[in-house]
């Protein structure tokens, strides 16, 4: 769990924000932390543990900058900083290295985040970060993804890749009625003909077991029954 630490004017206690949420701690020493471990993570950086609870990611440097040993105390002020300075902008920049790269939905850029092992609240700051300028976009995304895609998978299949994204199904329908309204509505059709063309597969030439094996291979390709039905019934032959 990350903790903001916040001064407050309290005669008998003092005030901090842990993950934003105001906590009133009774004592000053309540809030010693002491380095429990510090675990190589790589050549440059390492895991840091505050009293055996994992806390964050630092590089060495930072280590003696902030006078972190093994068995030390760290400061309420180097805590504060760290947490509220360092990583935050550290998770921020990594964010928007990440989209320059490539388009990502906010569930993906998540976990991205989340395997640089920022600590929870820092992502959720990068995260409302590049919202705020609307470098994320699920909306977008989707609609980009459908457009690329609809002439070369199925809808199916197509649902099934934005929801492993983390886009919401009620955005995806919303997206796919929009985008499948204005196509041309063979157009799964024409797919499962060019699948059938490019295996030199000629439904008038094949038997029973041929025919299902090969609706079973174009239903695991997530084209509906009627769909391979309407593409079978047709006169397709190989080029």
């Amino acid at each position: 769990m990350a903790v903001h630490f916040k001064r407050a004017g309290y005669a008998m206690g003092l005030q901090v924000q842990i993950c934003g949420s105001p906590v009133l701690f009774a004592h000053w020493r309540l809030l010693k932390m002491t380095v429990s471990e510090i675990v190589p993570f790589d050549k440059k950086r390492s895991r840091v543990y505050l009293d055996g609870e994992y806390a964050f990611l630092l590089y060495r440097g930072e280590l003696r900058d902030y006078h972190i040993e093994q068995d030390a105390e760290l400061s309420e002020d180097a805590y504060e900083e760290i947490m509220n300075e360092v990583l935050p902008k550290r998770a921020k920049l990594r964010a928007m290295h990440l989209l320059q790269k490539q388009d990502y939905t906010e569930r993906k850029l998540r976990e991205k985040l989340n395997d640089g092992c920022y600590p929870e609240c820092c992502i959720d700051e990068a995260i409302e970060y590049v919202k705020s300028y609307h470098y994320i976009d699920d909306r977008r995304y989707a609609v980009d993804y459908v457009q690329y895609y609809m002439s070369l998978r199925s809808r199916n299949r197509i649902e099934m890749d934005l929801m492993k994204k983390g886009i919401t199904r009620d955005l995806i329908q919303e997206v796919m009625d929009s985008c499948y309204s204005c196509a041309d509505p063979q157009i799964e059709v024409q797919q499962v003909q060019e699948l059938l063309k490019k295996k030199h597969y000629d439904p008038e030439n094949q038997d029973l077991k041929e025919k299902q094996k090969m609706m079973a291979f174009l239903y695991r390709r997530g084209f509906s029954q009627d769909v391979i039905h309407r593409a079978l019934s047709l006169d397709i032959t190989p080029d």
